[in-house]
């Protein structure tokens, strides 16, 4: 069986262990300038010294308006890359690789962030923009977008690519691009917020057309040595969505176009009664995996037990534990400890005295 803790080797990668950070945004750019501060620095730090193989950042957007919230991070200009290069480097001296999920929020962009005392879609009188989407259609509860024109989605597919060079520049391992939870590129995959009569609507091969562009033009300046990630809502919930037959035709294309993993997740794009259950999306992994391609499942995964047995009946090649790891930043060492091994887990020296269990009692100094 595959252990937790068996590195994956993806091209020329080498991920030391399965346990993955997943993207989640942080909303800590108080200057709204998209650029990472030492709150990422610490953030990102603390899973890397935690034990995990790879640490994923939240989504960056690839230009100003593609931003979630004016507090996103970006990776659009060089102020940016060199800033997430300090955290790029620490993450590595850690012993953990690192990757960025590049994103563009479309028509769920400009919006205020959790915490925040209003909601909504951010005015631009309080540092918000129009938004684009596929088409005219609002989120609930967001301000109606602009339908995108085709100089538009240029400038989508263009702002991916510099961002994919920046990534290299600042020495991410690994890009993961945003296909999921109703964002752009998930807009456009989902016949609820596509109602395009172009060649980016209608058909699956329209609705795919945005998304298979931007992987082409990434890949094309990703260095071939570097995985390329897709991170995809594998199903809306709801009849005349996106479905899950719709993942499997093209994670099998999009092994064709250069992809080397898809991050397996669901929802996001319109409301829809959600079974939040245990492991719950873990069944849409091992669809994607039945195909060829590589997968990471994710989703109520909290108990190391439980992300063992995900890699033992095959759903998945790897685990991204999301929740569990802000409340526990070294997850993977006491999942070590639980698992049977706890030499298994990556410590900084510094730590040792505290592993999972306590091997020898040493004294105060």
């Amino acid at each position: 069986m595959t252990s937790l803790f068996d590195p994956l080797t993806l091209r020329d990668l080498t991920i030391p262990n399965r346990i993955f950070l997943p993207p989640m945004c942080q909303y800590q750019c108080e200057a709204r300038d998209g650029v990472p501060t030492d709150w990422h620095l610490v953030h990102y730090g603390a899973r890397a010294t935690g034990g995990f193989g790879l640490v994923i950042a939240e989504a960056t957007g690839v230009l100003p308006e593609g931003r979630i919230t004016p507090w996103c991070t970006g990776l659009w200009n060089d102020t940016q890359r060199d800033a997430w290069r300090r955290v790029v480097d620490f993450v590595h001296a850690q012993g953990a690789t690192m990757g960025i999920q590049l994103a563009h929020a479309g028509r769920k962009a400009s919006t205020y962030r959790d915490w925040s005392e209003r909601s909504g879609s951010v005015p631009p009188e309080d540092g918000g923009w129009e938004t684009v989407g596929p088409s005219a259609i609002p989120f609930p509860g967001l301000a109606t977008p602009r339908e995108a024109t085709r100089d538009d989605l240029a400038t989508v597919v263009a702002g991916f690519v510099e961002a994919a060079r920046r990534a290299d520049q600042a020495g991410f391992d690994v890009i993961e691009l945003h296909g999921a939870h109703g964002y752009l590129i998930s807009e456009f995959l989902s016949p609820f917020s596509n109602h395009r009569t172009d060649d980016y609507g209608g058909d699956f091969a329209g609705r795919t057309r945005l998304l298979l562009e931007v992987v082409d033009a990434v890949r094309a300046v990703w260095p071939a040595s570097k995985p390329l990630f897709v991170r995809i809502s594998a199903t809306e919930w709801l009849d005349g969505g996106w479905t899950v037959e719709d993942t499997v035709q093209l994670a099998t294309e999009l092994q064709q176009h250069g992809v080397d993993l898809m991050d397996v997740s669901s929802g996001g794009n319109v409301l829809a009664k959600i079974p939040t259950e245990t492991l719950y999306q873990v069944p849409l992994a091992r669809a994607v995996r039945e195909t060829g391609m590589p997968a990471a499942a994710v989703g109520r995964i909290t108990d190391p037990a439980q992300a063992q047995g995900v890699l033992d009946d095959g759903s998945a090649d790897a685990v991204l534990i999301g929740r569990a790891a802000l409340r526990e930043p070294s997850w993977p060492q006491r999942a070590a400890a639980e698992l049977g091994d706890p030499d298994l887990a990556r410590y900084p020296h510094s730590y040792l005295r505290g592993r999972w269990p306590a091997v020898v009692e040493q004294p105060e100094r």
